[in-house]
């Protein structure tokens, strides 16, 4: 950007250093409208031109349009009522995914620091307005184009607005723009632009935006085309065929249209977006919001975690514990100058936890006069204080950092390595103080004490990792402690295999081998947790935890990039999972419930490909036998309905989650679906012979038996196909149960009613519930026998194919 696009003037009645007043950035959100790029809301009109000109609605308004041609205004005027039916079940379901995401939008709604009335505060990103002076720290994404007013070693990351990788320097009078983030440094701004008016949303609205499909929604389109493609193949076989029987052509049209809407999966993209949208809230629930949906199916599959120390494993309620002092140098001493050496606008729980601590002890802290803010790299804070008139130099960091700027005395130097090890031994954090009272550089500076910060392992954290284990879940933790404290955490988790200092991350050959041995790895800058991801990628189907800028590429490069709670704007926005609330139990609880999501949609896939395949080849053979359609158009499209009700209805099934991570095993899913289709060609096939051959009914009466028979056992299959034990042994969710003995009900009242079908007598009725009842159990001998060839549950693979996008790898069978 080699010109900054024009502002509008920051505008403000308060003085620089008290901000705006509340009840004028109340006035200037009203006048500027919310800090959000607006949704553009498609016309309601045009939504519904768009869908009544999809396929399936314009099928059902020819198979009507026919139907009043022929004389048959009953079925034309029920066609139509199908057709609005089918659009009024898909606007309330578009109701209902938009209230889910605007649910996890709120969950995952950005903040920013302003200074309103003379103090800094956190509020939503979308409340700021033009002349709002905010506050930029490592990690934070600008929530709004902005002039800087200050700005210490900024530095950055535009690459969302100009494609650059590398940051950019920036300096006092610079404008950030929004969507950019923050990589190295401090500064503060004033807001001259918000919403749509940043460059950023300038060019946004000229911008169209693709979403990709996932593997997982490819595969069920695949499914859907081969289904659509095999109701062509039937229907141009039969249209010759009955043709050649002398069946009139606008007849068989009406009932080529209704084969072909019976055949398509209707409700596949319903059922789909339903049950990844529950899964997506249940997950959410259990205290994760899922960015990348795609993720889900990645998730499930995940089999070894890469987790930091710190919110994870542990408690993240850093406290200072106790400190040391060397020389003439009092505790309060030490607390107050690593207190004036934080930033009071960082919310890093180490930072917080130092200036509590000084706060409670009611110290006066010397006055900061400029910050330097520490960072991955740097490993310190370096403040310039001013003490009785005289300038300071103070930093606040990691022990060998600061040690390396420090002139050690022999007795100074002996306490420091006491005070060190005894902390390696009690698992706690130690940040080194060291101050220069006569240059203002970071040379020769004199180390005054270390300070000891605690956070207690969670009590669950041990039995959570056990449970990961069982589940084939390895968990390996990644920490920028030392070596000792890093054992002394691993030990009490019960972390399986050898701690390793970053010396490992030296040679690539040598990482590699030490992954699968690892119980985690200590002393990790950003650049190795990026190698350890690259390395387990190899072997493993890798997440990884996060919560700075700095872990960006690493969580960007795991096949699952999980963002703890309270981590930094740019890496929520970058990662797939966000978690809602702190501890590795949440992680855990993710995994189960991404896991369940796929079972359904494991079970809803046998089920649609055999049902369909099974009504479009039934219907071939005994045209083709007959010489005349088994079911009426009407029926045809009433049997297309009732399917797809308790269909949906799946998205809440009961599963049975994999003890082990999973994906679809197609071979299988293949064998399953064609065995239970052929049990429902074959069920079809010899109740014609019988009704037709042997108890000689009139056709209509067979139309009507046909229709009632091919609900009642297709819905009986759903109870066999969602799961691998026996059906009566584990019975679907009371919803399942319940949507699908509605839909069996309403067809046998039809049948003898008569209502647009030929009424049949009640022991025909009788004979079909307890003949699908008996092929009912032959599908469970075709499951059964499936089982015992192919096995419930397969070994895993543990090669891994590389693929586009991240749904590569490992695969075991899923059990139900």
């Amino acid at each position: 950007m080699n010109s900054a696009p024009r502002t509008y003037a920051a505008r403000s009645h308060a003085d620089a250093s008290t901000g705006l007043s509340e009840a004028e950035a109340k006035r200037l959100l009203a006048q500027y409208g919310p800090n959000e790029l607006a949704a553009t809301r498609e016309n309601p009109v045009r939504k519904f031109l768009r869908w009544f000109f999809s396929p399936i609605p314009l099928m059902l308004l020819a198979a009507a349009a026919l139907s009043y041609a022929t004389g048959k205004r009953a079925d034309g005027g029920l066609i139509l009522f199908l057709l609005l039916a089918n659009y009024g079940i898909q606007i309330w379901h578009e109701h209902k995914a938009d209230q889910a995401v605007a649910k996890l939008e709120g969950h995952l709604a950005a903040k920013a620091r302003v200074l309103r009335d003379g103090s800094w505060k956190q509020v939503p990103a979308a409340s700021i307005v033009p002349g709002d002076r905010i506050a930029l720290r490592v990690g934070t994404r600008i929530p709004a184009d902005a002039r800087l007013l200050t700005a210490t070693n900024l530095a950055v990351n535009e690459s969302m607005l100009t494609g650059e990788s590398l940051p950019r320097d920036k300096r006092e009078g610079d404008t950030v723009y929004s969507a950019a983030f923050v990589t190295t440094g401090a500064a503060e701004a004033v807001v001259t632009k918000t919403g749509n008016r940043t460059y950023f949303g300038a060019a946004v609205k000229t911008l169209e935006f693709a979403r990709k499909r996932s593997l997982l929604e490819e595969d069920i389109l695949s499914i859907s085309k081969l289904l659509a493609a095999l109701a062509l193949v039937a229907i141009a076989i039969l249209t010759l065929v009955l043709l050649l029987h002398g069946s009139a052509l606008t007849e068989l049209a009406t009932l080529d249209i209704s084969l072909l809407i019976a055949g398509i999966p209707v409700a596949l993209p319903t059922v789909m977006s339903l049950i990844i949208t529950a899964g997506v809230m249940k997950v959410a629930e259990g205290g994760a919001a899922v960015r990348r949906l795609s993720a889900l199916e990645d998730f499930a599959n995940v089999d070894l975690l890469l987790s930091d120390k710190t919110g994870t494993l542990t408690e993240n309620k850093i406290k200072v514990a106790s400190l040391v002092t060397f020389g003439k140098w009092t505790e309060d001493n030490v607390l107050a100058l690593a207190a004036a050496a934080t930033d009071p606008a960082e919310t890093n729980p180490l930072e917080v936890a130092i200036r509590e601590a000084a706060a409670r002890k009611h110290l006066p802290l010397p006055i900061q006069k400029h910050l330097v803010p520490g960072d991955s790299v740097r490993k310190r804070s370096t403040a310039t204080l001013e003490h009785d008139g005289t300038t300071w130099l103070v930093s606040l960091g990691a022990p060998p950092t600061v040690a390396d700027l420090s002139k050690f005395t022999s007795a100074t130097s002996r306490a420091f390595k006491d005070a060190i090890d005894r902390a390696a031994s009690r698992g706690d954090r130690s940040l080194l103080v060291a101050v220069n009272m006569h240059h203002a550089e970071e040379k020769g500076m004199e180390p005054v004490g270390v300070l000891f910060l605690a956070d207690t392992l969670r009590e669950d954290a041990a039995s959570t990792v056990e449970t990961m284990r069982e589940r084939g879940i390895e968990v390996k933790m990644l920490t920028g402690d030392g070596l000792p404290i890093a054992r002394e955490v691993a030990k009490e988790l019960h972390l399986q295999g050898e701690m390793y200092d970053r010396s490992v991350f030296a040679d690539e050959r040598k990482l590699e081998e030490a992954i699968p041995r690892a119980a985690g790895f200590a002393e990790v800058l950003p650049k190795d947790k990026y190698a350890a991801v690259e390395a387990a990628k190899k072997r493993y189907r890798v997440a990884v935890t996060g919560d700075g800028a700095n872990d960006i590429p690493s969580v960007s490069d795991a096949d699952v990039g999980i963002a703890v709670a309270h981590s930094v704007d740019a890496l929520r926005e970058t990662a797939d999972i966000v978690l809602l609330s702190n501890g590795l139990s949440v992680i855990a609880t993710a995994i189960h419930q991404a896991r369940m999501v796929f079972m359904r949609v494991y079970h809803y896939s046998i089920y649609r490909m055999s049902e369909s395949a099974s009504l479009v080849m039934t219907i071939l053979i005994i045209g083709v036998w007959v010489g005349n359609y088994p079911l009426t158009p009407i029926q045809v499209l009433l049997l297309a309905f009732l399917n797809d009700v308790p269909i949906i209805s799946i998205a809440f099934d009961r599963v049975k989650v994999p003890r082990a991570p999973a994906t679809i095993d197609r071979a299988r899913r293949a064998a399953l679906s064609f065995l239970y289709g052929l049990s429902g060609v074959l069920n079809s096939v010899l109740l014609l012979v019988i009704v037709y051959y042997f108890l000689h009914l009139p056709w209509p009466w067979i139309q009507t038996l046909f229709f009632l028979q091919l609900v009642v056992s297709g819905h009986m299959l759903i109870y066999v196909a969602h799961t691998e034990r026996r059906w009566f042994d584990y019975l679907p969710a009371w919803q399942v149960i319940a949507a699908t003995s509605a839909t069996q009900l309403l067809a046998t009242a039809w049948a003898l009613s008569g209502f647009f079908t030929t009424a049949i007598p009640l022991w025909v009725v009788g004979f079909v519930w307890i003949w699908s009842f008996f092929w009912m159990q032959s599908a469970e001998v075709f499951k059964m026998l499936t089982f015992a060839t192919m096995g419930s549950v397969g070994e895993p693979r543990r090669s891994r194919t590389k693929q586009a996008g991240k749904s590569d790898g490992l695969e075991r069978v899923l059990p139900a």
